[in-house]
């Protein structure tokens, strides 16, 4: 029930893997005829990826995931806004992924201002406070689509068509909600710039893309790098990048059935822990359906996700690009929790392979737990 972190390997995407693997393992910059075959498949499967993304193959960048794609694409946006002498000033929200904050962090020493807006109870943005922050040298905004702790959902189309009469670029994390979310909101918002990732959607590890629009002018990091016209170094791992594609297919395909699998999922856990004083479910009615959070009144989040590992059922505290740091919840302490209840966070993520029977026990499980924990206080208390 850690599916937000990582998933496995669909069996398509696992076949198109060990296929390409075998026929197609050539460097794709190679100039010999093998080389090129395997060149004609990676545009191939760039091809692919853009139409089911309703967007110009030229903007699709293949990268190590969506961390990477994240670095890659917003500090290439800001090199390049930067070139043009736009200005230097960057908008965010104070929940992004800290794959985000890497970035903007990097952005900063090296001269960029970065406003960090809050977020309002609903975990949502404010239009008008978006606006407000909007400077003459503002060139960047990125904000989420789906929150990585919490599932709060931003507005992404809203935001996109405020921001699309303005010379300010528009960047999206949409690694937590690509091929979940309904595919129509992707080809209609206005987006500039996005990051997607393929081993959250039962593709493999170390595989992700991002979109820039061929219309903005970016520049990366490093110069003269010759993979992915000059965006990426480093061979492309053209395999993953076959499964990725094959994955994303069958996940947009089938995304309405597991969106729905999803909602009844979140609906049967809540009727179980109905009547659990001790539990406090943290999502919003507009909260992804695939990410659970909650906290146990009192309890630390790492003590509950250790009690469930005991009982074999996996569970985070959070985004696992920063577990082991025992920080309280960022998105939780953003809406106006104490320290103390964001560090009780527990995050349950789905995915259409969770069953029924996953979340009666899980339900049991966290009941069997609040009743030790209550008892240890009566003790205590005694």
């Amino acid at each position: 029930m850690d599916f937000a972190a990582t998933s496995p390997m669909s069996e398509t995407a696992l076949n198109a893997f060990v296929q390409t693997s075998k026929t197609y393992f050539h460097n794709t910059e190679s100039l010999h005829d093998v080389g090129l075959q395997a060149k004609d498949l990676l545009e191939h499967a760039r091809t692919s990826l853009a139409k089911l993304l309703n967007r110009e193959s030229e903007g699709i960048y293949f990268t190590g995931g969506g961390s990477d794609g994240n670095f890659l694409a917003i500090t290439s946006l800001a090199f390049g806004a930067l070139n043009k002498g736009k200005g230097k000033h960057i908008i965010t929200s104070a929940i992004e992924h800290p794959s985000v904050e890497y970035a903007l962090n990097f952005l900063e020493k090296n001269g960029f201002e970065v406003s960090r807006i809050p977020v309002e109870k609903s975990g949502k943005i404010s239009l008008k406070l978006l606006e407000d922050t909007i400077r003459k040298d503002t060139i960047l905004v990125t904000i989420q689509h789906v929150n990585s702790e919490t599932g709060f959902a931003q507005d992404i189309k809203q935001i996109g068509d405020f921001l699309a009469d303005s010379s300010i670029l528009f960047h999206c994390d949409c690694v937590q909600s690509f091929g979940k979310w309904d595919k129509d909101l992707f080809n209609s918002a206005i987006i500039d710039s996005f990051t997607i990732s393929a081993h959250k959607i039962h593709g493999p590890k170390g595989t992700g893309a991002v979109y820039i629009s061929p219309k903005v002018h970016v520049i990366p990091l490093l110069s003269n790098v010759t993979h992915e016209r000059g965006f990426k170094p480093g061979t492309v791992d053209l395999p993953s990048i076959v499964a990725f594609v094959t994955a994303a297919d069958e996940s947009i395909r089938k995304q309405p059935a597991h969106f729905q699998h999803a909602e009844e999922m979140r609906k049967l856990f809540l009727s179980l822990i109905l009547n659990n004083k001790l539990i406090v479910y943290e999502g919003t009615e507009n909260s992804s359906p695939f990410i659970i959070p909650f906290r146990l009144k009192g309890v630390e989040g790492q003590i509950v996700m250790q009690e469930l590992n005991r009982n074999q059922i996996a569970v985070s505290t959070g985004s696992a690009c920063k577990n082991g740091q025992q920080e309280p919840s960022k998105a939780l302490l953003a809406v106006g929790r104490t320290d103390s209840e964001a560090h009780g966070l527990v995050r349950v993520s789905l995915s259409h392979q969770t069953t029924k029977e996953d979340i009666i026990a899980l339900g049991k499980a966290l009941n069997e737990i609040t009743n030790k924990f209550l008892a240890v206080r009566e003790v205590t208390w005694k």
